[in-house]
């Protein structure tokens, strides 16, 4: 049994998610899961057109054209198959939000999940927001409690994000708190993820928000219809804990659990990459800010970043799109030129900028030992460039823009939601969108007869 657990964790997480529905939660959390949601729906509307997503709709078109639930991109739908494209949709573009503590994009897989199940039973919009809330607070804890052991072979957004999408779909799917155990109990054999799908010049990665999506949602089926799960599958000898982490302090990451709300820490990102690039290339635009250099003056760039910084990204792989936002030179070389990462970011033109490909020759990474102790809880990177003129520029990067700590307002959410929203709506449409979602806690039934907004 892993160390240092005083009560099963799955009775504590679940008991806490049904006790949720029930709360008159503060003003702050039900608009902080708000702001979730407008960010799932940005960066969930581009991901429609992209491959990852598509493929699924033409493989899985026998099981579309029926059912409540709808994909963002106008397909009616099943509960189960809509979960799986439209998470897959929303982790594509790679601007999904972050809790950092947990390694993890909780909207993905959560906010699909809960949508599907609402639209299917035509739940009140407070009660879609309770199960979103939910979701993230049980799913981030068991993230928490995984850790970095868990993160060096495993991807959190596919393994924890089943989690929170069997919490949120089994609120809405009026599962019990016994059979809440359960459905979390299933979903935990049904996680998944391998890093290696995205060290490279792959498309599988946004299929582990989608299969996790999906897993939430096999796992609520199995558990409302009476089948039972290993209810000490996180903490047994052979259970999750034990064999995909090490050490796991689950007493500790449950601790003050419906004392603090996760789903108001969340990260808002702020550039179409991999976050952990994000340190990096702050710092840098940073520097390139206060000194008014160009890139074309830039003799070398140096990043210290963490582990995950160095394992995932520290790369000259930028062939494709895929491949490019994992792949840390090639981003902060396209900032400094270009002076952000955005959706055009991955053009033919972009990707082939002979600037760019200079100066990406010119970024080195490496292991910072400080900046490495500060994580998975802080995301910070050192950076020094030295320009032509013999100038060397230093920048310590503390947090991410878009981290709590340097968040984007509400404004600036707004703006990202309708700069990404314009990949696929007008912008009459989505003005509508958006003040639908900011009033989303005063909808009668989330159920849709006409689309999906």
């Amino acid at each position: 049994m892993d160390a240092r657990v005083d009560l099963n964790p799955i009775a504590r997480l679940a008991d806490e998610a049904c006790a949720i529905t029930a709360l008159d939660l503060p003003a702050t959390v039900l608009h902080a899961a708000k702001r979730c949601v407008i960010d799932w729906y940005a960066t969930t509307l581009p991901g429609t057109v992209d491959a990852p997503a598509r493929s699924l709709e033409q493989g899985l078109a026998d099981e579309l054209g029926h059912g409540q639930a709808w994909t963002l991109s106008g397909r009616r739908g099943a509960a189960r198959p809509v979960a799986l494209i439209n998470a897959t949709a929303s982790h594509t573009v790679e601007f999904d939000d972050i809790f950092a503590p947990a390694i993890y994009h909780p909207g993905s897989p959560t906010i699909a999940a809960a949508l599907a199940m609402a639209e299917t039973r035509g739940a009140s919009g407070l009660a879609f927001l309770k199960a979103v809330i939910a979701g993230y607070e049980i799913s981030t804890r068991i993230g928490i409690a995984l850790g970095r052991p868990h993160y060096r072979f495993w991807h959190n957004t596919g393994t924890v994000g089943t989690f929170g999408a069997a919490t949120a779909a089994g609120l809405l799917a009026g599962l019990d708190a016994n059979q809440m155990r359960h459905a979390l109990a299933i979903a935990a054999t049904m996680a998944a993820g391998l890093q290696q799908a995205f060290r490279g010049d792959t498309q599988t990665k946004p299929l582990h928000a989608g299969h996790a999506a999906d897993a939430g949602m096999i796992a609520v089926a199995q558990a409302g219809g009476g089948v039972k799960g290993a209810l000490d599958i996180l903490e047994a000898p052979a259970g999750m804990g034990a064999a995909m982490s090490a050490d796991v302090d689950w007493t500790a990451a449950l601790a003050d659990l419906g004392e603090t709300w996760n789903v108001t820490r969340m990260t808002v990102k702020n550039h179409g990459c991999c976050g952990h690039i994000f340190p990096g290339l702050d710092g840098a635009l940073a520097l390139q800010a206060a000194h008014g250099f160009a890139a074309e003056e830039v003799a070398s760039v140096s990043i210290g970043g963490y582990s995950a910084t160095v394992d995932v990204t520290g790369n000259y792989i930028a062939d494709s799109p895929p491949a490019a936002k994992f792949c840390l030179p090639f981003i902060v070389a396209s900032g400094l030129v270009h002076g952000s990462i955005r959706l055009d970011a991955y053009s033919p033109e972009r990707l082939a900028d002979p600037r760019v490909r200079a100066l990406m020759d010119k970024v080195t990474f490496h292991l910072d030992l400080a900046v490495d102790a500060l994580f998975p809880g802080q995301r910070a990177a050192q950076v020094a460039i030295t320009l032509a003129d013999g100038r060397v520029l230093e920048h310590f990067q503390p947090h991410r823009v878009g981290d709590p700590q340097l968040p984007l307002d509400d404004s600036q959410l707004e703006a990202k939601f309708h700069e990404l929203a314009a990949a696929v709506m007008a912008p009459a449409a989505a003005d509508t969108l958006l003040g639908e979602l900011w009033a989303i806690d005063t909808r009668a039934s989330m159920a849709r007869a006409n689309g999906p907004y």
